[in-house]
């Protein structure tokens, strides 16, 4: 059983090591000029005016996470439906009735969500 994954492994170990050599010769051998231009900030070839972090809303966060709690669901539903033929076979209807469940208190957080007002931007 482990056998089977040994070349995973191995193919793993070379990229870190290739990268960490790499890295490690560009380190060691790359030229080194510092100077105070190259310190500045560089943003698309104009000079920075302003501070670099800016306030971002709160409402921008929200939204971000209500994406990703939602985008989740998309995960365990594509194996889930891919494999549907195969879980009814061995789980019955049981299969059916866990996603509906599951669908059924996302669907609770949506309608919570959609009332409370938390997807509209203004």
């Amino acid at each position: 059983m482990l056998a089977d994954y040994a070349p995973l492994v191995v193919l793993l170990a070379f990229a870190v090591g290739l990268g960490v050599i790499v890295m490690g010769l560009a380190h060691f051998i790359g030229p080194r000029s510092p100077s105070p231009v190259k310190d500045q900030t560089y943003e698309s070839g104009m000079t920075a005016i302003g501070g670099a972090q800016r306030r971002v809303p709160v409402r921008y966060y929200l939204i971000a996470t209500l994406f990703i709690l939602f985008d989740i669901e998309v995960i365990y539903l594509y194996p889930w439906a891919a494999d549907f033929r195969n879980l009814v076979a061995k789980q019955g209807f049981g299969a059916l009735g866990g996603m509906a469940v599951f669908l059924g208190i996302l669907l609770v957080g949506y309608v919570y969500v959609w009332r409370e007002g938390a997807l509209e931007w203004d």
